[in-house]
């Protein structure tokens, strides 16, 4: 099934699922890769998610490599550019990753055009569908953290200088709608508030932040915001980060290629707020998944249509390493939670709200 982004984009149509490519080129090889491109496009979804810091965990020796990997498979599979739905970021300041322009201290329109310019020749392709700022210019909690500290603002680029850069890219015909990540209630309406001052400003189109059945951060505030401003929800990490699916609940602790076993010490995002020594993380997500055992469907089926039956998810955005994986998120699609379902499923979230950030 697929739909537009959201009503400020109407013309551009996305599958309800989007395939997240930050494996690409760190867990994927280029040919695992495009195994997994080519049943992802079989099964009907044409919208792909990427981003100029991908894959993780992020070094300089591998940086760009998904991009790399996405365009070169349009290519070699002689896939016509219209047929696919091309999203990618830039990255916000950082400290870390000095590979990425020095590591940008901001997001100034310097740092973006660069950005764009560096995306399009990576991927080999004139236009990217969906530009996003991968998270925000300016401090705010994101993740893993909560609760907002004052005393961590800094200055940041304005809203304006941002949308501008981002205004003359789509001038230019470098992309098409534009999209934020990672955003709150306020960022998001203060770039509304931008454009909506000048019409040389193009509209933030999406938002794409987590949201899954220990995330449920989205519905307090954010929502209201997306629907009332008609902007779509990219739901990303619907699985959370794979704990959803029930593996590493497992006597083993799960595979060892399974990414937080894998990168142990090495993927701090994904560590702090996946975490399930976190007493209520891991109790949560027994619970989530000792309702899928009771009605008879697998883990993953819960999480993934809990998800796609939000009506601000434009589309839901997962990754895979293995094509057994994409085939079971796929399948998850043709599953329809029942109202009972859900009211356990809230029975859990009120006893255990938002666990993961």
């Amino acid at each position: 099934m697929a739909v537009p982004l959201s009503n400020l984009a109407p013309n551009l149509i996305v599958s309800k699922l989007c395939l997240g490519t930050m494996t690409f080129g760190e867990q994927n090889s280029l040919f695992e890769s495009f195994k997994i491109m080519d049943k992802a496009f079989d099964s009907g979804i044409n919208f792909f998610d990427s981003a100029e810091m991908y894959p993780v965990p992020q070094r300089a020796e591998t940086q760009g490599r998904s991009e790399e990997y996405f365009g070169r498979w349009i290519r070699e599979r002689r896939i016509p550019r219209d047929r696919v739905v091309f999203a990618t970021k830039v990255s916000g300041p950082s400290g870390q990753m000095t590979w990425i322009r020095g590591g940008p201290t901001n997001l100034d329109s310097k740092n973006i055009k660069e950005a764009i310019d560096n995306s399009l020749l990576r991927a080999q392709t004139d236009y990217i569908d969906l530009y996003q700022i991968h998270w925000p210019d300016r401090y705010v909690p994101m993740f893993g953290e909560t609760d907002y500290d004052p005393e961590r603002q800094y200055s940041h680029v304005s809203f304006d200088e941002q949308l501008d850069a981002l205004g003359r890219a789509v001038d230019a015909g470098k992309i098409r709608f534009i999209g934020v990540s990672n955003e709150t209630p306020y960022g998001v309406m203060k770039f509304l508030q931008a454009a909506e001052n000048n019409s040389a400003y193009p509209r933030i189109a999406s938002v794409q932040n987590s949201y899954n059945l220990l995330c449920r951060n989205f519905d307090s505030g954010l929502a209201e915001c997306c629907h009332l401003e008609r902007v779509g929800l990219l739901a990303y990490s619907p699985l959370a980060m794979g704990l959803l699916s029930g593996k590493y609940l497992l006597p083993d602790g799960g595979a060892n290629d399974a990414r937080l076993n894998l990168f142990k010490g090495r993927y701090s995002e994904g560590e702090s707020r996946y975490n399930l020594s976190n007493t209520t993380i891991r109790e949560a997500t027994k619970a989530y998944v000792s309702i899928a055992e009771r009605y008879g469907i697998h883990p993953v089926s819960l999480a993934i249509g809990f998800v796609l039956r939000h009506p601000l998810v434009s589309s839901t955005i997962f990754g895979a390493t293995k094509l057994w994986q994409l085939e079971q998120v796929v399948s998850a699609c043709d599953v329809k939670l029942t109202p009972q379902i859900i009211a356990e499923i809230d029975n859990v979230h009120s006893m255990f709200p938002n666990p993961c950030s």
